[in-house]
């Protein structure tokens, strides 16, 4: 058999909610397929590299088990029992059914549910047009950002920081609480630069060996949930030894003589009993990035998913400053750009069409809502209906037991428009096919970087899948919300934000594939002062002026948030009964819930398995291999044990979302991860729970 001819190769751009959202050339074959997919090399930031999930993308895009037509439920929720029906059938129904409950319960009974499946606006943010304008109940974004941008923001005021392609420009970068090699490999693209023309040294601060602690120069192997008492060491040393910048601190900064009679107290031996480090290591790490104030820290999201997240993350902010490595180019830190982009989506989001008042549910709590608890609803309307886009609850969300047991429901009726029939969609009464990023228009932002980029169209949709402005469009007209429907075409969607928020003319920047919003270094590197009223970077955190900037809701009592830089021990406590602390990792080849359907992923991750260190596994008579299962008073999983000397004693580390079907007794790793509220605006601790581990019963 010939291979197919290649017609062209077409510029766009990978959908995922990956912060490098990497521009990508692929190849448009003569039957209507995708080809190989390359990272562009002329785009500075993705610079010819990508993960080598979307390298095989074609491998997801013509999977065999894509869903191609509308689906309705005939048997019982998650058999799996569905009949073929057609588009106008299931809007209909769609359509009828949400008309009946908010009849009956009113709008706020029905809840629009999404996330970053695609980090496309107009086919994820477009299902808000529906929500505003029906007065359907809102949806409180808590899964992912809510925890790291809350203490990035409490000490610059900005979501922004040093251009990332200055990290070949450091001296010293400084990867915490991320694992790049699998999550966004362009970080190493420029770390490694760094090193290879300017000898700069790479650190890496986690909770396990990960691919990118095996790069560093300095590996610095941390429990969870210590990495603020880590930073207030290092400032400790920086202060003792004379390497802080006084001057700089002075000037810019509102740290004051309590700041320092605080940190006086946290010595490199109190961070050695919080955070298994020696004294040694600290100081070392402490005496690199002081004599080497053009250092980068790159500060993830990982270590910030835990119960005092927030406050970790502003700690480790502080020590860039206490340096004062903002003042050099390739010095400084950065999380994400998202503070910066400056777009005016109120056409995509319908927001003119928002009622005041109605109610805002969490999005991590979607077990407790769906199983009525009052706290979770806020108010006495139960949720009858789920509109379902962008997300895999059923697998990503934490408490999965009560996430399941509210999702069987036989009076919730579900929708869900999807791409592949995920275990969310299992649960839905329907189910409807859904459109990938090679075969709709639409435009990217990204949180990693400086460009936003278009994505055009470039294949037709198989079968009968549709993309996710249409349904929006389609159920708006059904449900008597003709102001949610757009009259615009996706590409004309993209044009008009592009146009309203002055950013061109889409047919000029789709000839470069993106418009490059980069702030002027002074301004990333806060250069004439941090986005505070008096210019300052606060040590002293200022909570509740960074939850008006954010717009967000206290989840705690605001005494209970320090004011000053701090290690908070609020971390689920170990115990005889639970005494592991458990963390939940990004796999290399799985994206959340995306990409366990692809063989090339699923061979790469094999079972889902447990890392524990070997004195760990000699204590508790285990071997490599074995069946083991973990549990806490949420539930049980069972896992393959791996042993791993890797991580500390008394930690265990379950790498992936894998399927529940994967596990023996159908069940993932959520099951052990709580939902409730981390301090002190919302967020799921997903690295941060205490369980037990014994071998598994056959």
């Amino acid at each position: 058999m010939n291979k197919p001819l290649v017609l062209r190769t077409a510029r766009t751009v990978c959908p995922h909610d990956c912060p490098s959202t990497c521009a990508l050339d692929v190849e448009v074959l003569d039957n209507g397929t995708i080809g190989r997919v390359r990272g562009a090399k002329d785009d500075p930031y993705t610079a010819g590299i990508i993960c080598e999930k979307v390298a095989r993308y074609a491998e997801r895009a013509h999977h065999p088990d894509r869903l191609l037509y509308p689906l309705r439920r005939t048997g019982s929720k998650g058999s799996g029992q569905f009949e073929r029906i057609s588009w106008d059938e299931a809007l209909d129904e769609i359509g009828r059914r949400f008309l009946d409950i908010e009849a009956a319960f009113g709008p706020e009974a029905i809840w629009p549910y999404y996330y970053a499946g695609t980090m496309g606006h107009v086919h994820r943010d477009g299902i808000d047009r529906l929500r505003h304008a029906k007065a359907y109940s809102g949806q409180y974004d808590t899964i992912c950002t809510m925890i790291s941008w809350t203490g990035y923001i409490a000490g610059t005021g900005l979501l922004t920081g040093t251009n990332p392609e200055q990290m070949a420009e450091s001296d010293c970068v400084v990867i915490w609480g991320t694992n790049p090699v699998n999550t966004q490999i362009n970080v190493m693209t420029h770390a490694i630069r760094a090193r290879r023309e300017r000898g700069a040294k790479i650190v890496v601060v986690d909770i396990y060996r990960t691919a990118t602690m095996e790069q560093a120069d300095l590996q610095l192997l941390i429990r969870p949930g210590s990495d603020g008492a880590l930073a207030l060491a290092v400032m400790h040393v920086l202060l003792r030894d004379g390497l802080a910048d006084r001057a700089y601190l002075a000037q810019h900064t509102d740290l004051n003589l309590r700041t320092e009679a605080h940190i006086q107290n946290s010595t490199p031996i109190w961070a050695h009993m919080r955070t298994g480090l020696s004294v040694a290591q600290i100081e070392e790490f402490a005496h690199l990035v002081g004599k080497n104030p053009r250092s980068y820290f790159r500060l993830g999201y990982g270590f910030s998913r835990q119960r005092n997240g927030a406050t970790n993350m502003h700690a480790a902010l502080c020590i860039p400053a206490m340096i004062g490595a903002w003042q050099y180019r390739g010095g400084g830190a950065f999380h994400s750009n998202s503070g910066t982009w400056a777009l005016d989506k109120s056409e995509i989001t319908g927001a003119s069409l928002a009622t005041p008042g109605v109610r805002e549910i969490d999005m991590c709590r979607i077990g407790a809502v769906l199983t009525g608890d009052p706290e979770a609803l806020k108010t006495d309307t139960p949720v009858k209906a789920l509109l379902i886009q962008n997300t895999n609850p059923m697998v990503v969300t934490p408490d999965h037991n009560l996430t399941r047991q509210g999702f069987e429901r036989e009076d919730l009726f579900t929708v869900v428009h999807e791409q592949f029939m995920t275990e969310t969609a299992e649960m839905a009464d329907i189910v409807l096919p859904a459109t990938m990023f090679t075969e709709h228009n639409d435009y990217y932002t990204r949180g990693g970087h400086t460009r936003v980029l278009y994505g055009p169209k470039i294949l037709e949709a198989p079968g009968e899948a549709k993309p996710n402005h249409f349904v929006i469009n389609e159920i708006a007209k059904r449900v008597d919300a003709p102001s949610a429907v757009s009259l615009k075409t996706d590409r004309e969607l993209v044009a008009s934000v592009f146009e309203r928020s002055h950013y061109g003319d889409l047919d000029e920047i789709e000839k470069t594939g993106f418009v490059d919003r980069a702030l002027p270094d002074e301004k990333s590197r806060y250069i004439n002062g941090f986005a505070w009223a008096d210019g300052k970077f606060r040590f002293h955190p200022d909570w509740e002026a960074t939850r008006i900037k954010r717009g967000v809701q206290w989840v705690c009592d605001p005494a209970d948030m320090p004011d000053v830089v701090s290690y908070c021990d609020w971390n689920e406590p170990t115990s005889d009964d639970v005494p592991f602390r458990l963390t939940t990792s990004p796999a290399r080849t799985f994206l959340n819930s995306t990409f366990i359907e692809t063989p090339g992923s699923q061979k790469r991750e094999g079972t889902p398995s447990l890392l524990m260190h070997p004195e760990d596994a000699l204590r508790q008579g285990l071997e490599n291999g074995d069946a083991v299962t973990i549990g806490n008073h949420r539930g049980e999983v069972e896992l393959t044990l791996r042993i791993f000397d890797g991580l500390q004693t008394g930690v265990v580390v379950a790498e992936g979302l894998h399927p529940h079907k994967a596990h023996r007794k159908g069940r993932g790793i959520n099951v052990l991860i709580g939902s409730d509220p981390v301090k002190p605006f919302g967020g799921a601790a997903f690295h941060d729970a205490a369980v037990w581990v014994r071998a598994s019963q056959i």
